[in-house]
């Protein structure tokens, strides 16, 4: 990794960011489920496209392995704070309600990182 620091920050605000967007905007969830449940991709995307942007500009190598690296450790941190909070903490879901709900979006993470990999080692290789 290029950057422990900044992949663990990066990582924290990327579960951060979508979890407030969600606790704003949860009574759509209650009268307009469909609605929400189409927002929170999309904030996910966003906040991991930004982050993703600012840990490759200053990569100067290894653009795959960073990618599947940060993808996969991003994806970790927002998967074991979700699960202390939903599994144990006040929503209590259980981890297959869990997964089906929440849990597969975050696949939305190393997409868009491993992707960002690809594209900097073929605009390296030009």
């Amino acid at each position: 990794m290029k950057s422990i620091k900044k992949t663990l920050l990066y990582g924290f605000l990327i579960w951060l960011i979508p979890f407030v967007v969600a606790f704003l905007i949860f009574p759509i969830r209650e009268s307009n489920r469909v609605l929400f449940e189409s927002i929170m991709p999309v904030v996910i995307t966003i906040s991991v496209a930004f982050f993703a942007y600012q840990y490759f500009k200053k990569l100067d190598n290894n653009f795959v392995k960073e990618g599947v690296m940060l993808g996969l450790i991003w994806l970790a941190i927002s998967f074991v704070i979700d699960l202390v909070m939903f599994m144990q903490g006040p929503m209590k879901m259980t981890f297959t309600v869990y997964i089906v709900d929440i849990g597969l979006t975050y696949l939305i993470i190393p997409a868009i990182t491993i992707g960002f990999g690809y594209l900097s080692k073929s605009k390296a290789e030009k």
